[in-house]
């Protein structure tokens, strides 16, 4: 702890570049896979810290520091915004009509760039590797695939320990932590159905897809109730059904969209082989002419945070703040986990609190991804920036200079 005091000691004078990067990221948001702008950004500070620099993913980067020997740890910032009209009404809202930061990862990206800055200029209090992972189009689910599939594993070092954070509509300046799930696993699913169309003057002569498409509907309501184990976290959402065009006239086929969630792999094993066990079985029952079609995609794994690391990061925090809050589980989703899940390491992914204490008081703090969402640059950026410098001091061994970690 002495050598996280000493390093965020040195913060106050570094807050001011930290908060005009957030407010230029805030204006300059960019879409999942889109994130050039950002991306650049990115390798242009960290190249200007003295990090090793690989672009991974199309627009991710990974900023390397080698600080002698010692543990390897991994700091992960998602850096895409979202498709929102920004109703803000901040003198450095979007500038890009449509495309908004609506969930926060620009201060992901500013907090984290800020914490790369402070470790790389104060390398005489630790020892080790550290690892800024700027991660392009979580929204998607896209963008750790899309890092690992270019060959991630093989550029960066191989971390020990990994961490992440995500800004919520909590008071700002808080910090919250929680061992095992804390996002939950997410699916989504596009089942097209068929029948057979007609007039509809002469329905014996059709399969109806919306009669079908109804009787999936109310037979998926009985999955969660009597299928997963009472207590158990599941969630089955079915968002849209697509079917016909014209009141006289039967359709041949119709498309369903559903969401599933869940905190247990197992749980999501049994949602999923209950959606397609039903489905199949009413297309049966219907007569439907061709077996039905499952399209999975945004799909998101489990975030569960390793207790022994996540100890380890409470107890930092405590020590440094004072107090840390107990997060709740999220039924949110994201997929930051496949990144150390693939190098096969423990993580733990924190929540900080971003929005003015009286408004949430209140009730009127405005959530992830609505258009009024807009954190408070203090006290979140500088509390965001000392949990990543606190979290990554606690792996990194220290150096005989530092008097101690």
């Amino acid at each position: 702890m002495d050598a996280a005091r000493k390093v965020l000691a040195e913060l106050d004078p570094e807050l001011e570049w930290i908060h005009e990067t957030y407010r230029d990221l805030h204006r300059h948001p960019e879409l999942s896979l889109e994130e050039t702008r950002t991306s650049a950004l990115v390798v242009r500070k960290l190249e200007e810290f003295g990090y090793r620099v690989h672009r991974v993913g199309g627009t991710g980067v990974v900023g390397v520091l080698d600080n002698g020997p010692g543990r390897t740890v991994l700091a992960r910032a998602e850096m895409d915004a979202l498709p929102v009209r920004e109703a803000t009404g901040l003198d450095y809202a979007s500038e890009n009509d449509g495309v908004m930061h609506a969930c926060g990862h620009d201060v992901h990206v500013a907090a984290l760039l800020g914490a790369a800055k402070l470790l790389a200029d104060h390398r005489e209090q630790w020892a080790g590797t550290y690892l800024a992972l700027f991660q392009p189009a979580e929204e998607t689910a896209q963008g750790s695939a899309a890092m690992l599939a270019d060959g991630l594993a093989d550029k960066i070092p191989a971390p020990d320990v990994a961490f992440a954070q995500h800004v919520m509509a909590q008071p700002a300046g808080t910090l919250q932590t929680i061992a095992g799930p804390v996002l939950s696993a997410g699916d989504s699913i596009r089942i097209t159905v068929h029948g057979q169309g007609a007039h509809g003057s002469m329905p014996q002569l059709s399969v109806d897809p919306v009669v079908l498409a109804a009787a999936i509907v109310l037979r998926l309501q009985s999955v969660v109730s009597r299928e997963v184990q009472p207590g158990e976290f599941a969630v089955l959402t079915i968002g849209s059904v697509q079917v016909g065009t014209k009141s006289n006239i039967i359709a041949d086929k119709a498309t369903l969209l559903l969401n599933l969630r869940s905190y247990d792999n197992a749980v999501r094993e049994t949602l999923i082989a209950a959606v397609e066990r039903i489905v199949r079985g009413e297309c049966a029952a219907a007569g439907s002419p061709v077996e039905p079609e499952f399209e999975y995609y945004d799909q998101f794994p489990l975030t569960a945070n390793d207790e022994a690391v996540t100890a380890r990061v409470s107890a930092a925090f405590e020590a440094y703040f004072g107090t840390v809050g107990n997060a709740s589980r999220q039924s949110a989703s994201e997929d930051f986990s496949r990144i150390p899940d693939a190098f096969g390491v423990p993580y733990s992914y924190w929540l900080l609190g971003g929005m003015d204490p009286q408004a949430y008081a209140e009730g009127k703090a405005a959530a992830n991804h609505s258009p009024h969402f807009a954190p408070l640059i203090e006290p979140t950026l500088a509390r965001g920036v000392e949990a990543m410098v606190i979290a990554a001091l606690g792996e990194l061994a220290s150096d005989p200079r530092a008097g101690g970690a």
